[in-house]
């Protein structure tokens, strides 16, 4: 293993298991992203203004950038199995805080869908859109070293991953609108908004 995932990770690690408080945060978003990512994806779409279609349409892109990137992960993982911290270190060097198989380890799915969404919004939705979705992505990095089941490289490669991913999917955005426009037609937003059912 290359010394910057080892220093790296034994300076997020060495935190944990000191401040119960701190140690629930990030074991928290380390286990729960997804189901954080579905309370802001739900939380855009119905408080956005009713004649909002884009940003909608850049929300489904989003999530479809998300799933891409989970997919480039399985190809990668296929090629290349990396062991995870706590298959590889010696016990007593680390603190893993929450359960994990020790399955491939690079690059991270967590963060690899965190910065498919998060990558995916950027320009193109509100700001506090950007800043929610990026900012949960750059904590949900970070958990997932603090918790012991990732590299730094694991994290630093899933944020490639899924920036590579959101330009995907934004490349080919414009055959998909017909999908978004059926969503936005079935809650009666963006064009739809005020026709009645």
């Amino acid at each position: 293993m290359n010394s910057f995932d080892v220093t790296g990770f034994h300076f997020l690690n060495q935190w944990a298991g000191h401040v119960p408080i701190l140690d629930g945060v990030m074991a928290f978003i380390a286990q729960y992203a997804l189901e954080l990512y579905v309370v802001l994806f739900l939380a855009a779409w119905f408080f956005l203004p009713r004649k909002e279609g884009k940003q909608r349409h850049a929300l489904f892109i989003m999530g479809l950038s998300g799933i891409l990137a989970l997919l480039f992960n399985v190809i990668i993982a296929h090629f290349w199995f990396r062991p995870r911290p706590f298959v590889t270190l010696a016990r007593g060097t680390f603190t893993k805080l929450i359960p994990h198989p020790p399955d491939a380890s690079f690059p991270s799915d967590h963060v690899s869908g965190s910065f498919g969404f998060a990558v995916g919004s950027f320009g193109k939705t509100a700001p506090w859109i950007q800043v929610s979705f990026t900012v949960l992505a750059v904590l949900v990095g970070i958990a997932r070293i603090y918790t012991g089941v990732h590299w730094p490289t694991d994290v630093l490669g899933g944020a490639v991953v899924g920036a590579l991913s959101s330009f995907v999917m934004w490349r080919f955005s414009s055959l998909l609108q017909p999908i978004s426009r059926w969503g936005l037609r079935l809650f009666h937003f963006g064009d739809y908004a005020g026709v009645r059912r």
